[in-house]
């Protein structure tokens, strides 16, 4: 199989991966989440599958590589799953242990998922990902810190289990908070800056550079 065929059947793997397993978690109680079914999607943990799912979906039905904005949605898709992998490596696994993180659905979710994507991004993609491509990468953490803030001001923060503030990131106050949700953009930075380096050192050129903005 050619590398173009491997990427066909792997993005269609991508899809079928975190979309399935969501809607594994839609249609029965996995226990995997404090909160399941629809309610599952206020968590940005399944948003970032859901987008990297639906991004493969519009790469294959956009042409595949003849589309560079399918093959900028999959980048910025991949740099906020990049961030959920990196969450649970770096934190939520040390803290609760990787077993319980890794359980059920949370595989494909937390490991599978994000770690295909990471590869198919940096070692298949032939686009040469620019600047101004990392920071739209950001926008997806912007949009959900944004909503995420708004939900508790408006709506109030509650108390466990009733609670707007499932992550904790206003537990200190929101000045805390918005200090911990500019570090999340900037780690998403990072990690979308590392993604790009990486891939354009493999000198994947072979569809022209669009450019460094």
């Amino acid at each position: 199989m050619n590398r173009s065929g491997f990427r066909i059947g792997l993005n269609i793997v991508i899809a079928l991966a975190s979309i399935g397993a969501w809607l594994v978690m839609v249609f029965s109680n996995g226990g995997m989440l404090t909160d399941t079914g629809l309610a599952s999607l206020k968590y940005f943990t399944v948003l970032s599958n859901i987008f990297e799912g639906t991004a493969c979906i519009i790469w294959i039905a956009a042409g595949r590589e003849s589309s560079h904005a399918a093959e900028r949605i999959k980048y910025m898709a991949t740099v906020s799953v990049a961030l959920t992998f990196m969450t649970v490596m770096v934190f939520l696994g040390p803290l609760y242990g990787y077993p319980e993180m890794l359980a059920g659905v949370n595989f494909y979710l937390h490991l599978l998922v994000p770690v295909l994507a990471l590869a198919e991004c940096i070692f298949l993609s032939r686009t040469i990902y620019t600047r101004r491509d990392n920071r739209l990468a950001v926008v997806p953490m912007l949009i959900y810190g944004a909503l995420y803030l708004a939900n508790n001001l408006i709506n109030g923060t509650g108390e466990w289990p009733d609670t707007n503030d499932w992550y904790g990131f206003l537990n200190w106050g929101l000045p805390v908070g918005l200090v911990i949700f500019a570090g999340l953009c900037l780690i998403t930075w990072l990690a979308g800056a590392l993604i790009r380096v990486v891939n354009n050192y493999f000198d994947r050129k072979a569809y022209g550079s669009i450019g460094e903005d």
